[in-house]
């Protein structure tokens, strides 16, 4: 069970602090069940969750030795351009990276997007939108972590991956 002040991954909303953990009572149900009530670092919003929740991913965010090691892991990286002219098959190889909850996973999909791009501007073709959405919610979900991680703003992220 995660802590008040916790920073935790929650789902598709990225990093988010543990503000309370309380106890309600469900309308029709007559049993009281704890709830986290999560505040997303990057979004204007509140969350809550049932502590026992199994149909949203949760898990603690890595460490600052975590996000180094995978800072400084980027140049070892392979990167996969993924090319498709079926845009669900665009989508679905996409949102497999984000299905991991995986940082190193989000540091290959933003990477491969982002060569892919190169590819295509040298080439003087359209980058399209579908690779666009993906890089930017890719670039926002790690950044966000890694800031948190890291102890600095998401906008530092960038310079400081160059850095290292």
């Amino acid at each position: 069970m995660y802590q008040i002040g916790d920073l935790i991954h929650y789902g598709n909303t990225g990093v988010c602090c543990v503000q309370e953990i309380t106890t309600r009572t469900l309308p029709g149900v007559n049993k009281k069940q704890l709830f986290y009530v999560l505040k997303p670092l990057y979004q204007e919003c509140t969350i809550s969750s049932p502590v026992d929740n199994q149909k949203v991913f949760t898990r603690p965010i890595i460490t600052k030795d975590e996000a180094n090691r995978l800072i400084d892991n980027i140049p070892h990286i392979k990167v996969e351009v993924f090319n498709s002219r079926v845009l669900r098959e665009l989508s679905a190889h996409y949102e497999s990276a984000f299905a991991s909850h995986n940082c190193e996973d989000l540091i290959k999909l933003t990477m491969s997007i982002y060569t892919k791009k190169k590819l295509l501007e040298q080439q003087k073709r359209k980058f399209g939108a579908v690779d666009e959405r993906y890089m930017k919610r890719g670039e926002d979900m790690l950044f966000g972590e890694l800031a948190a991680a890291l102890k600095i703003t998401r906008e530092q992220v960038p310079d400081y991956i160059q850095v290292l």
